[in-house]
């Protein structure tokens, strides 16, 4: 069974950020990246599906030279090889543009079964693993907490609202998006770092970005403020007033 596994880099969770020159985006020069958290879940599902079923775990990877630390990690824990798709700049593609890029080689491996974290840290718009799936024209689905294979085809257990779930039979190939949570994650071990060197990490220049159909055009940090109001009146006057305040203008009630 052959398993691609789309991960990406981001920020450390408690990297301290801020707003690039343009405004439009952080400023990465002194940031500290790790693999995405979602992608890990994702990772740690094929590594499973390999040990239960055989085959191989391919990592792919889009992104700049540094990327590199982030597809060693995957092939220390388990994974056989990877695709590193070069850019030097990661953020001039959308989703679309990053599933294009991932489409083109994930077609030309031919895989079973593709798995995305459901969503990324950074961006978290939780729609690459959906979009792939449509320009390979493969059957997807989401928010996935079980795979079972079963001969050609697989059954996954889906998370929905408060508490639900909902079980899928699918045929392969077909692409998933992984919950956090999904597993324990696993650590790299002294040997699976040792034979990542030896691992082959094929490199592919990224096609120019085209023209995006989204774009960030401005982020900023929420100003803080502190605010005090005094009611006056009585005790019941007051709560009156309060009860007012919070369901009209905080609307919390």
């Amino acid at each position: 069974m052959k398993i691609l596994v789309a991960i990406k880099q981001v920020p450390v969770r408690d990297s301290p950020l801020r707003v690039n020159a343009a405004g439009n985006w952080i400023a990465e020069d002194d940031l500290s990246f790790e693999i995405n958290e979602p992608d890990a879940y994702a990772l740690e599902e094929a590594l499973q599906l390999k040990e239960k079923h055989s085959g191989e775990v391919i990592a792919i990877c889009a992104g700049p030279a540094r990327a590199q630390q982030t597809i060693r990690e995957a092939l220390a824990k388990g994974a056989d090889r990877a695709i590193h798709i070069e850019t030097g700049n990661l953020a001039a593609f959308d989703t679309l543009g990053i599933a294009k890029l991932l489409a083109a080689e994930a077609g030309s491996e031919s895989p079973d079964l593709i798995l995305t974290g459901l969503q990324s840290d950074d961006l978290g718009y939780g729609q690459t693993g959906v979009v792939l799936a449509e320009l390979m024209g493969l059957p997807h689905s989401t928010i996935i907490m079980q795979v079972e294979v079963k001969g050609s085809a697989i059954r996954v257990k889906r998370e929905l609202e408060d508490g639900w779930f909902q079980h899928i039979s699918m045929p392969l190939p077909a692409v998933l998006t992984i919950q956090s949570g999904i597993n324990k994650l696993r650590y790299a071990t002294l040997m699976g770092i040792k034979k990542a060197k030896t691992k082959e990490i094929r490199r592919v220049s990224a096609a120019a970005p085209a023209e995006p159909t989204v774009r960030i055009e401005k982020i900023y940090a929420p100003q803080k403020a502190k605010q005090a109001q005094i009611f006056s009146g009585d005790p019941k006057t007051a709560a009156a007033a309060l009860v007012e305040k919070l369901k009209f203008e905080a609307r919390v009630l």
